[in-house]
């Protein structure tokens, strides 16, 4: 949702001449470049627990978050206030860590204005001509931001929903999954919703707003048959408000967390050993954001700690093969009007027909490497700093069918729920936990597994990835990515068969 500027400067009770005075006491002391990141975050939860709505939860933070850039060097700061004293006080402080020393300019508009040209001026400088080769480098993101093209429009706030009304939707989804199965002994339900108020604005000049809404409803059921019990988690987040509450999506989240079942409590753990690996459409995009994602975040390659660090251009998997990071995809819970240093939120491919093509950049980074910054700096929240993050990672469809990719692996296992997982970003090693999946035998999924772990490195997975289903999904599950500092994200794949990767089992 987009509302129009006035109500974001007076949710926080600041005037656009404020702001400018501002970046520019960030400035004051020779930085290169100053911002502004204003956010009113309002969230609420309520939960079902032993067949009852039991609990829930409302709050609000609020704040303001400082930063200021000098060469290599970033200063940080926040104020939990945005009375002009404190927020002055915390500019000051980010342009001394970056500083690294003491000192303090008196701010006047005429003195604000020279500095801010200042600074705009140099940045022209250090980005490289407009036609850089084949490549656009974008300087700046001026712009008023656009109701029309907004990627997460609410019609219902979850700032107004009363918990009256919303004490019978997980009331309703109880009984849904009670009729499914017989054998159900617990049922723990939550609805969440949060509602971000964001206004940023830089030493550019460039001024963004917005408000980001996130919902989400999960489901946990615990089954016992036979004195063993089992358990499932279904969850479904989207960037929306109290609308996304149907009964479609309840009847989906029942008809999902009671599937397969009967499965779970006949599977066994299988003969480890390295096999051939089918990954299902949908949630195994997990391995895909952990294994590989990662590595193609631009700070670490920046830093040489990615295996791909220097890899622009060359070939590292099959030319069946892209995979984009996106933030365009409309209520997703990855999506972006623009990330949290208001660049544009856009749809990037980091592997391009095989190719690698991109890194994600935040601005340090786009400007180390000489191009625009893909819209991936992303913060937890105004006490954060941004640093280059994934939005919503998927591979795109190839041109198989999952029954022809199942039907062509003489002996392996086929795979669709990741839970735990461990990543070594610089060796590109990785070990994941497989909730449920089956064994394939002579082109067929026949008996039931659980409980294994798929152990490789994402790299040469990726380059063995030998067939691409065409039936590529984004998951719309609960996904909280955690780099030092935690942020919505989603991910999906299509079916795909891994040549081999080591299957930790009995």
């Amino acid at each position: 949702m987009i509302r129009d500027k006035k109500y974001y400067l007076d949710t926080f009770g600041v005037s656009e001449e404020q702001l400018l005075l501002l970046v520019a006491e960030g400035l004051a002391c020779g930085g290169d470049y100053s911002d502004l990141y204003f956010e009113n975050s309002a969230y609420f939860s309520l939960q079902l627990r032993d067949g009852e709505v039991s609990s829930g939860s409302r709050g609000i933070d609020y704040g303001v978050g400082i930063r200021v850039l000098k060469g290599e060097k970033t200063g940080y700061s926040y104020s939990e206030s945005t009375d002009p004293g404190s927020m002055k006080e915390a500019a000051r402080a980010a342009a001394k860590i970056a500083e690294g020393r003491g000192g303090t300019v008196e701010i006047t508009p005429e003195s604000a204005g020279r500095i801010l040209r200042d600074a705009r001026d140099r940045a022209a400088a250090y980005v490289p001509a407009e036609n850089n080769g084949d490549r656009k480098v974008r300087k700046f993101f001026t712009g008023i931001p656009n109701p029309a093209a907004d990627r997460y429009p609410m019609s219902q706030d979850w700032r107004d929903a009363e918990t009256a009304a919303l004490v019978p939707v997980l009331l309703g989804l109880r009984d849904r999954i009670s009729r499914r199965d017989g054998t159900i002994v617990k049922i723990l339900a939550q609805i969440s919703g949060i509602v971000d108020d964001i206004l940023m604005y830089n030493s550019f000049g460039e001024l963004k707003y917005e408000t980001r809404p996130m919902g989400s409803i999960v489901a946990t059921v615990i089954f016992s048959r036979g004195g063993k019990t089992e358990n499932k988690t279904v969850a479904r987040s989207f960037r929306s408000g109290v609308e996304m509450l149907s009964d479609a999506l309840l009847d989906e989240i029942a008809e999902e967390v009671t599937s397969g079942i009967d499965e779970r409590f006949e599977a066994t753990r299988p003969k480890g050993g390295g096999m051939s690996v089918v990954m299902g459409a949908g949630a195994s995009g997990i391995l895909l954001h952990e294994a590989m994602g990662h590595a193609f975040e631009a700070d670490f390659n920046r830093k040489g700690q990615s295996i791909f660090s220097g890899r622009i251009g060359e070939k590292v998997c099959d030319s069946r093969i892209s995979i984009v990071d996106d933030a365009t995809v409309k209520g997703n819970r990855g999506a972006l009007n623009f990330d949290d240093e208001g660049v544009p939120g856009q749809r990037t491919y980091m592997v391009e027909n095989g190719i690698l093509t991109s890194y994600l950049h935040d601005r340090i980074s786009a400007k180390w490497y000489g191009v625009s910054p893909t819209g991936n700096g992303r913060r937890e929240s105004f006490r954060n700093y941004p640093i280059p993050r994934m939005r919503a990672t998927y591979m795109e469809s190839g041109d198989a069918t999952r029954e022809e990719i199942i039907s062509s692996v003489k002996k392996g296992i086929y795979v669709d729920e990741f839970t735990n997982g461990q990543v070594l970003i610089g060796e590109g090693d990785f070990t994941f936990y497989v909730k449920s999946g089956f064994l394939i035998e002579n082109g067929r999924l026949t008996a039931p597994v659980k409980d294994i772990n798929i152990i490789g490195n994402g790299p040469r997975a990726l380059a063995d990835i030998v067939a691409v289903g065409n039936d590529a999904k984004i998951d719309n599950g609960k996904w909280t990515c955690g780099k030092g500092q935690s942020v919505p994200v989603s991910c999906g794949i299509p079916t795909v068969l891994v040549r081999e990767l080591t299957v930790g089992g009995n």
